[in-house]
């Protein structure tokens, strides 16, 4: 195996910062802060969000690894101020409080400020109980800064690096809202470029199933509830063979799954057709090979595989889908038990919350998938500056577009150079 694209992120929902650190990325590499300031306003954005995308304008600021618009190949540092820290200044300091901030956060928490308040009743279906109970947490706000999806904003300033990376390749990547609560785009009529799609309000190719998808959340809202729904990621110009089937840890497919699953409101993951395919003949699912095209490239008559067979790349675009569940925080909330005294409680926990997040979720998604690929791709090719991955690159793809061919060639030269054998032999 090869070198490792690789990402690590810290920070606390209503701390300081957000910071991640990438590692792995090749010298020579343009990277700017506007390069990763695209899809941090796009994580931000879709119907359905709260009132913190309101307060927070993110932006990462690249502080270490880049010097003059350009990686030096040493591990990148990205942070992510949290505009809304100055509301919380007393309750998420570092420091540890003197007599005074105690007594004055005990006041506040007094005086009913939901702050300053220890978080005791647990929320279903969120990281609360598990979270406390595992690392003896008697405050549940110690689990919920961290559970928080807003750490996920750390993550798509990472996939920005990634994605400077795979397009130097030739390889994007990019999302759009599949579904949401039950209402499904409809192939035939998803008409909307990625471009209109990803600038409408769900970023959704098909208008009409868009305007459904609406409904329904204006529907969760009158009720006091959330909604979840399912995104789409679609990677287009990865080539043949990054991943194995040689061993379980080096499969393409299983890294994804595992990528995308690791995304903390996503319950489920299919690749092309997933589990539909249980649903079909063998006739049906399969991808009938039709031999090479222009180019060499080799083509598939359809792509229910989404891109990926035996834990490899197969040229077709990458297909990854993530089920998003509803938001564990409803601003109705539901029965719950408090962590200290074990006891039902009428209402869990609340604090403000979206109504549904598919959109955003998809952007997470696409940064995911990646992290992922940049990683595989510097396994395959290897390199400490962009023109060797480059050139490596180059090579491999030239590889693929003459594979077979050479040995087929000297094969029939042998043919017809061999000598005519006389029916009967030895008979």
């Amino acid at each position: 195996m090869g070198e490792r694209f690789r990402f690590l992120t810290a920070g606390e929902s209503h701390g300081e910062t957000l910071g991640a650190i990438v590692e792995g990325v090749p010298a020579g590499l343009a990277l700017t802060a506007s390069d990763l300031a695209v899809d941090l306003a796009r994580r931000q954005r879709g119907y359905g969000r709260g009132a913190r995308q309101q307060i927070e304008h993110d932006q990462a600021r690249i502080v270490a690894g880049v010097r003059h618009g350009r990686t030096l190949g040493s591990p990148i540092l990205l942070l992510v101020a949290n505009r809304d820290f100055e509301n919380w200044g007393r309750v998420m300091q570092v420091d540890p409080l003197s007599e005074d901030d105690a007594a004055e956060l005990a006041a506040a928490s007094a005086d009913g400020s939901k702050k300053a308040v220890p978080v005791t009743r647990v929320r279903p279906g969120h990281g609360d109980l598990a979270g406390a109970l595992k690392y003896g947490h008697d405050d549940v706000r110690n689990v919920l800064e961290r559970a928080s999806a807003r750490e996920t904003a750390a993550r798509v300033a990472a996939g920005g690096v990634a994605r400077a990376f795979l397009r130097e390749l030739g390889i994007e990547v990019w999302s759009f809202t599949a579904e949401v609560g039950g209402v499904a785009v409809d192939p035939a009529r998803a008409t909307r470029s990625r471009e209109d799609a990803d600038a409408s309000p769900l970023r959704c190719p098909d208008a009409g199933a868009e305007a459904a998808m609406v409904a329904r959340i204006d529907e969760a809202r009158e009720r006091g509830d959330t909604i979840g729904g399912v995104f789409e990621v679609v990677a287009t110009g990865v080539p043949i063979g990054l991943g194995s089937y040689v061993q379980w840890d080096r499969r393409l497919d299983a890294a994804l799954a595992a990528a995308v699953m690791s995304i903390n409101i996503v319950k489920g993951v299919e690749l092309g057709l997933g589990f539909e395919q249980t649903r079909r003949f063998g006739s049906e699912v399969h991808d009938v090979i039709e031999g090479r095209g222009e180019g060499g490239r080799w083509i598939h008559r359809s792509n229910n595989a989404g891109g990926l067979t035996a834990g490899i790349s197969n040229g077709e675009p990458i297909v990854v889908r993530g089920a998003v569940k509803p938001i564990s925080t409803l601003a109705r909330p539901l029965p719950s038990a408090d962590l200290l005294t074990g006891e039902a409680v009428e209402k869990a926990h609340y604090e403000r919350s979206d109504i549904s997040v598919v959109p955003a979720a998809g952007v997470v998604g696409e940064a995911m998938v990646l992290l992922t690929l940049a990683d595989f791709v510097l396994q395959k090719t290897g390199g400490d500056s962009m023109d060797e991955v480059r050139e490596s690159m180059d090579r491999w793809r030239e590889r693929l577009a003459r594979a077979g061919r050479a040995s087929h060639d000297h094969s029939a030269d042998e043919d017809d150079q061999a000598p005519t054998v006389a029916s009967g032999g030895d008979d």
